[in-house]
């Protein structure tokens, strides 16, 4: 029998595969919400575990049994306000027309921009503009993953015009906890940088398969490279070598299966692999998410909700600690 061949095989579903600038993902669209409130939050990724879960999905086969998932830690500590923004909308989208900061950041904030020394405006002095959201940062410090330098990052709001700004103004300042965002149960769009995996061949970059046993020279090669080669240049559709992962992906409709506030619950024997012990907040979230161990994720209130997921968080009967 003739050995089948696929000599274009291999995902175009992202292209071209840019590697991002920036360790932190970059959000460009916020769900609707008639709830005054921040439409996302941040954590920082410490691993997997696996739990023994009852299963309430209407249509499974196993309803009302016990059945083992995989599920990824999410340490989660109150993000703070720095700012809120104000948008004007014009022939070339949302333009920021003015920004007025709280009174008193933390001093690490100051490690990633230049604080104005006086604020000068007041809220009530912006009457005209279209849009308002607000400008957050992290608190590395209270974790245990050894850093100081917060990300800073903007997240939008639910609710009407005013509706945004009375709530901005009520958290200018001050801690927002991610209970206060997130309830269990409910769908999460996770955003994130993947592993980097260095320069990698066609074959795992591009999952092609190895040639024939009496094939010339290379075995692992993507074999002939088609026209407009001569000159050094390659069609973007040629599976070739090159560097492979770091990539900015978005992961939809993750199921929030628990938020955690007591960590020795969830603290494994010697603390995680590469993360150290917990200390604040966590998130279980049902399945695997990007990035490496200690990487920032955002997370937003999903898109586009899939109606198979239940709303309801599942009892957890069993969580390894091994």
């Amino acid at each position: 029998m003739a050995k089948s061949r696929k000599p274009r095989k291999g995902s175009m579903q992202y292209w071209h595969r840019r590697q991002t600038r920036n360790v932190t993902a970059r959000v460009r669209f916020w769900a609707d919400s008639k709830e005054a409130k921040l439409l996302g939050f941040a954590g920082y990724k410490v691993g997997m575990t696996h739990a023994l879960i009852t299963d309430n999905r209407k249509t499974s086969l196993t309803k009302g049994e016990g059945i083992f998932c995989p599920v990824t830690i999410i340490e989660c500590p109150p993000i703070k306000t720095a700012s809120i923004r104000f948008y004007k909308k014009t022939t070339k989208g949302l333009t920021l027309i003015s920004e007025i900061f709280a009174e008193n950041p933390d001093k690490e904030l100051e490690r990633k921009i230049t604080l104005p020394k006086k604020v000068k405006k007041k809220v009530e002095d912006i009457k005209d503009y279209d849009d308002v959201r607000l400008l957050v940062y992290t608190q590395p410090k209270l974790t245990g993953i050894g850093k100081k330098k917060p990300e800073l990052f903007e997240i939008g709001i639910g609710g009407k015009k005013e509706d945004k700004l009375n709530y901005a103004k009520s958290v200018l300042g001050k801690e927002v906890g991610v209970k206060d965002i997130f309830k269990e149960g409910q769908q999460l769009d996770f955003h994130t940088i993947t592993k980097g995996k260095g320069f990698q061949g066609p074959v795992k970059r591009f999952g092609i398969g190895l040639r024939a046993h009496k094939s010339e020279k290379v075995i692992r090669g993507p074999g002939s490279l088609g026209g407009w080669k001569g000159q050094g240049h390659f069609m973007y559709r040629i599976a070739h070598a090159g560097r492979m992962g770091y990539h900015q992906r978005t992961e939809y409709n993750k199921w929030l299966l628990k938020i955690g506030e007591k960590a020795e619950e969830v603290n494994s024997k010697g603390g995680f692999t590469h993360f150290g012990v917990i200390k604040n907040p966590y998130l279980f979230v049902k399945g695997s998410i990007g990035g490496s161990v200690n990487r920032m994720v955002k997370i937003t209130a999903p898109t586009r909700p899939n109606k198979l997921i239940p709303s309801e968080a599942p009892q957890i009967q069993y969580v390894s600690l091994t």
